[in-house]
């Protein structure tokens, strides 16, 4: 039997600080590859919008991964500011539209982080700048030194809603999890349901509202060592029976 084919999209990257490219982290596909058991192929955030019908109709399944860019604040209505960071305005036109179209098809998908904030803003909802910011928020950035295990160690746990989907997922209501993001949910978009909130209220799970297949994101970063983490390969493992119709 075939593997499910996954689309993992890419972000903008610049080599040299010129050079442009399109890239995914290696965890990324890794994930899909070893947990999903399906084959990663990388999108370049670049395709017009006049060929989601294509991608969507040749692919299973769709990863909308983290990447420092940050969804321009011009497509949930508010103007741009320092702190909104920087931007890849080509992947926002390609995503917003693609995740609808995936969900309404009932072909899985899974936001990672920035994915996470797609999700929301592909349904009318806002983001914070910076999380950090905010009156009793923790700081959920990256730490800006140490490893990479360092950086992606646990850092708080997740509280899943008594029975929601990921309550399903992971059998359990409270997780475990990394933290390596700057923005966040401010208003949630018309479809969109927080199942999942770290300790300080901030939203990290979610879900679609009437999706027919496996529509779910979450805030923090499963994709890291999902192989050995408990809680990424029970999600990662949930996505690959979604590919194959048994989620």
């Amino acid at each position: 039997m075939k593997r499910p084919i996954v689309g993992i999209i890419g972000n903008a990257y610049y080599i040299d600080g010129d050079y442009p490219v399109q890239a995914s982290g290696v965890s990324n596909i890794e994930a899909i590859s070893a947990v999903s058991n399906a084959i990663p192929v990388v999108i370049p955030s670049l395709h017009k919008v006049s060929e989601i019908h294509e991608l969507v109709d040749r692919l299973d399944g769709f990863v909308f991964t983290g990447g420092r860019p940050n969804v321009h604040p011009e497509e949930y209505g508010e103007e741009e500011t320092e702190a909104h960071g920087t931007f890849d305005r080509s992947r926002d036109a390609l995503v917003l539209p693609l995740i609808r179209e995936c969900v309404e098809l009932a072909v899985p998908v899974l936001g990672i982080c920035r994915g996470f904030q797609e999700f929301n803003v592909a349904y009318g909802g806002s983001l914070y700048p910076e999380i950090r910011d905010l009156p009793g928020r923790m700081n959920h950035r990256m730490p800006p030194d140490g490893t990479q295990d360092e950086k992606f160690a646990h850092r708080h746990d997740v509280i899943i809603e008594a029975g929601s989907i990921f309550e399903r997922v992971f059998d359990s209501n409270v997780v475990l999890t990394n933290s390596l993001h700057g923005q966040g949910i401010k208003a949630a978009g018309a479809r969109i349901i927080v199942e999942g909130h770290a300790p300080d209220g901030t939203p990290e799970a979610l879900s679609v509202k009437d999706a027919k297949n496996f529509a779910l994101a979450v805030q923090w970063h499963p994709e890291w060592q999902a192989d050995q983490d408990p809680v990424s390969n029970q999600l990662f493992t949930a996505f690959g029976k979604a590919l194959r119709g048994g989620f």
